[in-house]
């Protein structure tokens, strides 16, 4: 079974990625794939280069991924041109990853399953549902962040109603961890009973 794990931005993801993992649970990240796929060493390094140029390129020839978001935001016309580049990748990673994968189920996490239609792809949709306050406070902290940037970037993601309306499983994070963790051991059981019912 292959749960595709979705949220906005600071909802807790990486949090319910970590349970999952620390209950035997194969886990992947798209996110961290991309990140991969354009570090110095990356397979999409040279032709973003030869795309972007190194305009975004800090001190150790890294690409500046903060100010790439910013120029993002600014010339939405070139975030399919990145897309072209990362997606290929990321979806060569996610199948060698499944490849891979011998745990009971698995889960890719991947933040735009609304955005993209891809919820056909997996067996379930998870969503974690997290109010916009806290989804601001989370990822400002994190990310060192402005909360004005943060703002633009749930903006830029679908609504908690588009994600829920794809989810078959929903989970709250509006309170504290322990609170978070408690809900996803119900998911994570659930998930241990649809499979032992098949």
């Amino acid at each position: 079974m292959l749960i595709g794990l979705t949220g906005g931005i600071g909802s807790g993801k990486s949090l319910a990625g970590e349970f999952f993992k620390s209950k035997n649970i194969d886990v992947i990240d798209a996110d961290d794939l991309s990140r991969i796929a354009l570090a110095k060493k990356g397979e999409g390094y040279s032709e973003f280069l030869n795309i972007f140029g190194e305009d975004f390129l800090d001190a150790n020839s890294e690409i500046d991924r903060k100010a790439l978001r910013e120029f993002i935001f600014k010339n939405p016309g070139m975030k399919n041109r990145l897309e072209e580049i990362i997606h290929p990748i990321v979806q060569n990673g996610i199948l060698k990853f499944l490849n891979n994968s011998n745990s009971l189920y698995a889960i890719v996490i991947v933040p735009l399953i609304a955005e993209t239609n891809s919820s056909s792809h997996y067996d379930r949709v998870l969503a974690i549902e997290c109010k916009k306050n806290i989804q601001i406070e989370r990822a400002s902290t994190r990310d060192n962040s402005s909360e004005e940037q943060i703002v633009k970037i749930i903006q830029s993601q679908s609504s908690t109603e588009d994600r829920n309306k794809i989810a078959n499983d929903v989970v709250k994070n509006n309170g504290t961890k322990e609170e978070f963790i408690m809900n996803l051991e119900e998911i994570h059981k659930k998930y241990l009973t649809l499979i032992n019912n098949d």
